[in-house]
Order: structure tokens, then sequence, then C-alpha cells
């Protein structure tokens, strides 16, 4: 890991929206490209009780980090409101985020303000760590499923991926009380990072693998990206998903599957004796920019057009605004209809050198 300390871009000082000249009612919104607004993930907190090295590396994220304080953060309401003129766009599905979400007090409130949104998927993903007490509560508010993010089954790697003193027995744990819950299916996220964790791939496939017993849960195994400017990615560190698959499948046969709906980033492929699914994500190895439809919206409600961009586009100012919404969705039209973001199918040593937003700010 990078030992010296990298600046961050000042995400705060994010770019105006523009307006329109005229108001028409929203309608779904289509980039440059044909692409479709259809996911929205909402980072509801910058904060973490993790310091995972591909994403809160703790020689940036040490004690003295200056997070963001309550009054910048979006509320509830803002956040709630943001998510229906997002609906009137065509989005579909919205993910809550972090940092770690369960960290933000009393997000069952939000969940509840959001769950009654006709139409819309809703989801969150967490590290597991408040899940055993929390999922219960999570379910009961609307939340309908979590994704787990756990890259490794052993606590010694566990803890070198984490860089926290926490057990894996205690996500585990967590897991199964999703489970119990209804939050399914559950899918577990691990990133792979060659050299450090990818012994851990094939014990993962076997640990999540259905049994006639057991419903399992879908791994879904993401290459190791060039996020953020504070990781010290280096691309020999990347296990293209391919090498993944060959290994699983040289133990426990996969054979592709069709993707779940257009746009779905994660490749799928099934256990050939019908002991459920894994998925892998590859975006340095085999981008997937084409079909993206995913926007995000950080914490303090800045929005960006892309996980590798370098600054967010305000919309808290908007929200706290005269406009209404059916000014600001025509704006956010606007925006959607501009964007050309195709970053991984530019990947390159320079692109990878550039400073860009922090995942843990902006949500993975």
């Amino acid at each position: 890991m990078n030992d010296s300390v990298i600046p961050l871009v000042d995400a705060r000082n994010a770019l105006k929206i523009g307006g329109c000249s005229s108001i028409a009612t929203t309608a779904e919104a289509v980039d440059t490209r044909g692409r479709r607004l259809r996911d929205l993930r909402i980072s509801v907190t910058d904060r973490c009780n993790f310091r995972c090295i591909y994403c809160m590396p703790k020689t940036v994220f040490g004690r003295d980090y200056p997070f963001l304080q309550h009054k910048e953060l979006l509320s509830f309401e803002e956040i709630a409101r943001a998510a229906r003129i997002f609906v009137s766009l065509g989005v579909s599905k919205i993910r809550l985020t972090g940092g770690e979400p369960l960290l933000r007090r009393d997000i069952e409130r939000l969940i509840e303000m959001l769950a009654v949104i006709p139409g819309l998927e809703l989801t969150l993903t967490t590290n597991g760590s408040l899940l055993t007490r929390k999922a219960q509560t999570l379910r009961d508010a609307g939340l309908q499923r979590v994704t787990v993010s756990l890259d490794a089954l052993d606590d010694e790697t566990f803890r070198k991926m984490n860089d926290v003193d926490y057990p894996v027995s205690q996500v585990l744990e967590g897991i199964a009380a999703a489970e119990a819950a209804g939050l399914m299916p559950i899918k577990i996220n691990m990133v792979v990072k060659h050299g450090t964790n990818d012994h851990a791939i094939l014990p993962m496939a076997r640990h999540f693998r259905s049994t006639p017993s057991n419903p399992g849960h879908i791994v879904r195994f993401i290459e190791y990206m060039d996020v953020g400017s504070s990781n010290g990615w280096k691309l020999d560190e990347v296990l293209p998903s391919a090498k993944v698959v060959e290994r699983i499948s040289s133990e426990m046969p996969l054979l592709p599957i069709d993707p779940n709906y257009s746009g779905e980033v994660a490749e799928r492929w099934r256990y050939a004796d019908g002991s459920g699914e894994i998925g892998v994500i590859s975006s340095v190895t085999q981008a997937f920019c084409s079909s993206c439809t995913r926007l995000r919206l950080s914490t303090d409600g800045s929005l960006y057009t892309c996980l590798f961009a370098d600054r967010g586009h305000d919309l808290r100012s908007l929200l706290r605004s005269s406009q209404s919404d059916q000014e600001i969705g025509a704006s956010l039209g606007s925006l959607w209809a501009k964007r050309t973001d195709n970053y991984s199918e530019q990947r390159s040593a320079a692109t990878a050198a550039q400073r860009k937003i922090e995942m843990s700010y902006i949500g993975g």
C-alpha cells in the first residue's frame, strides 16, 4: 500500500447544474450514447468503521480526517424529494451506500420514506458489521434486499483487507440475520486484489454455494479498480475476471447465463450442477461503459455521472432553492442528456493517475 498521503479532490466545490430555457413534463432521461437513467446510488454518510485498503486507507482517512459536518449532509426529506424527481426521469432502482450507510442515525426512517415511492426497487450495500441488530428493522421499514461486502473468509486476510480488528464471524452472523429477515437474494461483493486475497476466491465460492438445505447467496467477484486517488492502485494487482471464472470452473464447472436486465454490470455464471450462481464485475478488463445506467448522489448533494469522475454537480443548492420539482427535474434531465462518460473504455496509465473523487464519498 502507498504510504504517502495523497490530497483528495475537493468534491464540495461542485459545478452548478444548468437550468433549462423552458420547462417540460419530465420523461425518461437518455444520454448522448443512448443510455437510459435507471439506477441511482445515494451515499448517506462519508463515514465508515472499516478502513479497507482499496477504499478508505488509513494513510488518508486517519483520526484527523475532516469528515462532513451534519449541516452539510442532505436531510432525509431532501433525499426523498430527490428520489421522487429521479423516479420521474426513469430511475427504477435506488441503492443506499456510504461510507457505511448503517452508521447514519435513524436510517430506517429514510428507508420508510423511500419505500412508499411506487415501482421503486430499494436496496442497500453494507459491510455487514451492524446487520445482526439492524436487519429486521431495515426489512420492517421497507428495505427489499442487501448486498454485503466481504473480501475473505479467514480473519487474517479479512483484516488485511479492511485494516481493522473485526472478525469474519460477525459479518457472517449479519448475513444470517439478513436472510432470516427476508432481505433476499443476498449478494456478497468481494473485491479481488491479486497477491493479497485472490487465494480466497475458491473458499468464498464454496461457502456461499447453494445446497439442498441452504439457498446460498450470490458472490460477485469485483476487479480491483482505480477508484479515487488514495488506494495506490497498480494494474499488476488486478486479477482479470476471466481468471476468476477459470479458477472456480476448474473445480465447480460454470456456464454463462443472460443478464437480468439491460445495463447489469455483473456478468452472470451459474454452476452446472444447479447449485446457484456467481457474478464477475470487470470494469478494468471488460469495460461496460456502453450500457452504464448509473448516477451517484454524494452525501452532501453532489451528483456524479461516473464512478471515476473528478467533480460533481451541485444538486443540494437546487433542492434548497425555490425551484419546483418539475423545474429541478428538467435541469437533471438536461444534465443526463449531455452525459458522455466512458472512463473504463479510455483507461490507461495516464488516466489511472488522475485525481478522482473517492469511492467512500459517492458509494461503489
